[in-house]
């Protein structure tokens, strides 16, 4: 199964150093190196972090982010140490800003990352397997800091080991969900980026649907990205659904890592995967004083019958629903 990369969001260019003051009162675990569970700090990495920062993304157009190889070299850098380069990008991860960014050219291109409610744990986890492992890099961009740094990069650490790479049911169904997921929030955040709130949801209206059969019918699965308060009526959660979506909202009330689902019937698999509320979602799916007034009126328009809206952040929105035939 390839591995579908994700993302903490970076910055591009050299700048200043983070916040010292706010690092060392940054309330983050530093993870001993003998506790970082690898298996389950990639699978954080590709669910939370690649769908920005995707190492697959060409150089010179359609990105969204800077590669997360990116981040670890900038941050590298500026922390050489693991405990601060870990103190660092759990730092700026929860509370991002312009002046505790360490790469400030890529504010500049794609602007500022929204805050990231995931449990400090987690974050913590994920900034130590960045610092301890090799994580993959695009194929230009050993060449590309070179140049822009007049020195020759090599990445350091260890390799993922094998037994964490292994295919199981609940990773396969993952990749599924991560890979609609990145195809769906790389154009979104594209279009946000380039054209506002209002282009996106009419991407999202003429296209979501067919990208995610398109992704289904490749790998003969079904997919389906569902909720309880649905933007289209077509997207409205079955019962079982429903009880799935109930089970995630009292996990997240609970500040617990949002995790999959996953439940067999006869020759078949079904998994669940939350899809939990960020800043950028509440650009339309926000309360009616957060969204924009052409925005709101595009909703009506194309979603007579819109529920979807009225969300704060870290809060579950729906759920991606797959059912594909068990591995034999």
């Amino acid at each position: 199964m390839k591995n579908f990369i994700l993302t903490i969001i970076v910055l591009w260019t050299i700048s200043c150093a983070p916040d010292k003051a706010a690092i060392d009162a940054a309330p983050f675990p530093i993870l001993p190196i003998d506790s970082v569970d690898a298996g389950k700090a990639m699978t954080l990495i590709q669910t939370h972090c690649y769908t920005c920062h995707s190492p697959s993304a060409p150089e010179k157009k359609d990105r969204i982010a800077p590669p997360l190889v990116a981040v670890k070299a900038h941050y590298l850098q500026q922390d050489s140490t693991r405990d601060a380069f870990i103190a660092a990008i759990s730092s700026f991860l929860q509370h991002p800003s312009s002046e505790n960014a360490v790469m400030k050219g890529a504010i500049t291109r794609f602007g500022l990352m929204p805050a990231q409610q995931y449990p400090p744990q987690s974050i913590a986890l994920m900034a130590a397997f960045i610092y301890d492992y090799q994580i993959e890099e695009p194929s230009w961009f050993a060449a590309h800091w070179q140049d822009m740094n007049g020195a020759v990069w090599t990445q350091k650490g260890k390799t993922l080991p094998l037994a964490d790479q292994a295919i199981s049911d609940d990773k396969l169904a993952l990749s599924y969900a991560i890979k609609k997921k990145r195809e769906l929030g790389k154009n979104l955040m594209e279009k946000i980026q380039k054209q506002g709130a209002e282009k996106a949801l009419q991407f999202c209206n003429l296209h979501a649907l067919s990208l995610t059969d398109s992704i289904g019918k490749l790998h003969k699965t079904s997919i389906r990205r569902v909720s309880d308060k649905p933007r289209s009526p077509k997207n409205q959660a079955n019962q079982e659904e429903l009880k799935v979506i109930e089970k995630f909202k009292a996990n997240l009330t609970n500040e617990a890592e949002a995790e999959g689902q996953l439940s067999y019937g006869n020759d078949s698999v079904y998994y669940y995967y939350p899809i939990v509320t960020n800043t950028m979602c509440l650009q339309c799916h926000g309360s009616t004083d957060q969204i924009a007034k052409k925005t709101m009126a595009g909703i009506h328009h194309l979603y007579p019958a819109d529920k979807a809206i009225g969300y704060k952040e870290n809060e579950v929105r729906g759920i991606w629903s797959i059912k594909y035939k068990k591995l034999k």
